[in-house]
């Protein structure tokens, strides 16, 4: 039995009320909890938030919100596995059995429920955890940061003088959703776990964080949608 837990607090500091935010016609958690709902994955789709407004729409689309999540898992510094862990650990107590648990996010309108569908048929062959990734366009091995006198810093100095195409192929997280089971999600280090990815094409992938981004993703949106 699997669930979905969509983490979506309602402070948001770059982007105000970024996951209700109108998106065409939609809250945009709206496109998170149907695509959870159209891949008759899950028995349970869970919303965590501590927002009463977030918890209303949410329940709106079909969405459970049995708890408002308490204040020191809703600040900038949370992470989502201490979400997904608060959640699993309610769920337990209510003795509701479940084995594997998918992580969405709720700024994700571009997931695709095939990548979903993969990522539960990874996780349940060898692999302990399953998230969507996207590749760089060219490896970021040859790259180099700056340090506080403004020289440079080579992340791999050794690889200087190798040629692009003779590097590894390297990916960022997407920011769509994360597979495991349930004992793993539990696990201090799960992001070290044995794991490996579902990738998507970057016309799938947008990162939400401030209104030029929005924009991107809104162009990204209507194009799939035209398709």
């Amino acid at each position: 039995m699997n669930i979905a837990i969509i983490p979506a607090r309602g402070g948001s500091k770059r982007l105000r009320n970024k996951n209700l935010i109108n998106f065409f016609g939609k809250p945009l958690i709206y496109y998170s909890i149907i695509a959870a709902k159209r891949s008759k994955l899950f028995k349970k789709i869970i919303v965590s938030t501590d927002s009463k407004k977030i918890k209303k729409i949410s329940e709106q689309y079909g969405a459970e919100v049995p708890f408002l999540r308490p204040k020191i898992l809703s600040r900038d510094s949370s992470k989502a596995q201490e979400v997904v862990i608060h959640c699993i650990e309610f769920l337990k107590k209510k003795k509701f059995n479940f084995n594997y648990v998918c992580c969405i996010y709720p700024t994700a309108p571009l997931i695709q429920i095939n990548d979903l569908k993969k990522g539960l048929s990874k996780i349940k062959k060898k692999w302990k955890y399953v998230f969507s990734a996207c590749k760089f366009e060219k490896s970021v091995l040859r790259s180099f940061s700056l340090k506080k006198d403004k020289s440079i810093k080579f992340i791999k100095p050794e690889l200087i003088n190798t040629n692009t195409q003779d590097l590894d192929k390297t990916y960022y997280d997407a920011g769509q959703f994360y597979w495991s089971n349930k004992k793993n999600w539990l696990k201090k280090n799960l992001y070290l776990s044995k794991g490996t990815i579902i990738e998507i094409n970057k016309k799938f992938v947008q990162d939400v964080d401030y209104y030029s981004d929005l924009k991107i993703l809104k162009k990204k949106f209507q194009k799939i949608k035209k398709k």
